[in-house]
């Protein structure tokens, strides 16, 4: 063999080489199976971002004032200084500043004796007399209690209240859709035999609501028959002088005024007043 055949049978020899490594490394790794891809997938992260998270009490003292009073008013009992400060996270042993706004708060009590803290509530009842008078004395002001008012400031006020509206003390108004108390009202007139107060019985209360009201013919027809007619709606009468289209007020308007007495005219001026005056 020559040697220009043997450097041609060489260089044939190293592709067939080169060739077949590509080939094999082409094998080496297996192809995706069960549909995956070859490229990695990003971990899916549940954020939501329209939402802030939750960094604690933060740093301004007004956020902090609101988390301790916070506590304070869930908690129920009386607490102190150091267990509040520990359990809200706040530095209210460090920081004067924020000790003194808290100490301000119309919503904190101190107890100096016992060096504790406190929530004021509106109402501090903790029996079922001490409620009824509550209820009472607001009632007689003109309104009554919301009863999540009440739950609030003693956890056992609603259990209270459905005695007292079972003894006739009090009355309740619900919601309509699940009977849940709302308000709570002092009852002034009493369930007492001979003095009023005791429920309808229930032939007048069915009679009552099988009641039909009739239409509004049936009732102009029955009005005319007996030589009556039905009311009409109050109308608002206009205040004067105000333009109704543009807001702008008008200049009042001046009407001449007119004389009746007109016989006796030129004996007597009928523009100055005549009433005899009180002599001394």
């Amino acid at each position: 063999m020559s040697g220009r055949d043997a450097a041609a049978f060489n260089s044939s020899i190293q592709r067939q080489e080169f060739s077949g490594f590509r080939a094999s490394d082409k094998l080496a790794s297996p192809p995706p199976t069960n549909g995956e891809s070859s490229k990695k997938k990003r971990p899916k992260q549940n954020i939501v971002y329209s939402q802030p998270a939750d960094t604690g009490t933060g740093v301004d003292i007004n956020t902090q004032i609101v988390y301790a009073v916070d506590h304070l008013k869930k908690n129920g009992n009386p607490v102190r200084l150091e267990d509040l400060a520990i359990i809200t996270g706040t530095p209210l042993l460090t920081n004067q500043a924020l000790f003194d706004r808290f100490r301000a708060h119309d919503r904190v009590i101190h107890d100096p004796n016992t060096d504790l803290y406190s929530y004021k509530h509106d109402f501090n009842a903790r029996s079922k007399a001490t409620l009824l008078t509550d209820i009472q004395r607001h009632t007689k002001r003109g309104g009554g209690i919301a009863v999540r008012t009440l739950r609030e400031s003693w956890k056992d006020a609603p259990s209270a209240i459905e005695e007292l509206e079972a003894e006739g003390e009090v009355l309740v108004t619900r919601t309509q859709k699940d009977q849940a108390m709302r308000m709570v009202f002092w009852n002034e007139i009493k369930p007492i035999e001979g003095t009023g107060g005791m429920p309808v019985e229930k032939e007048f209360r069915d009679l009552w609501h099988s009641l039909k009201v009739p239409p509004d013919a049936d009732i102009l027809r029955s009005l005319a028959s007996e030589g009556l007619q039905a009311t009409n709606s109050e109308k608002l009468i206009p205040k004067a002088g105000v333009n109704k289209k543009k807001g702008k007020k008008l200049a009042p308007r001046y009407r001449p005024v007119r004389l009746t007495n007109v016989h006796l005219k030129g004996d007597i001026d009928l523009s100055k007043d005549y009433a005899p005056s009180s002599s001394k």
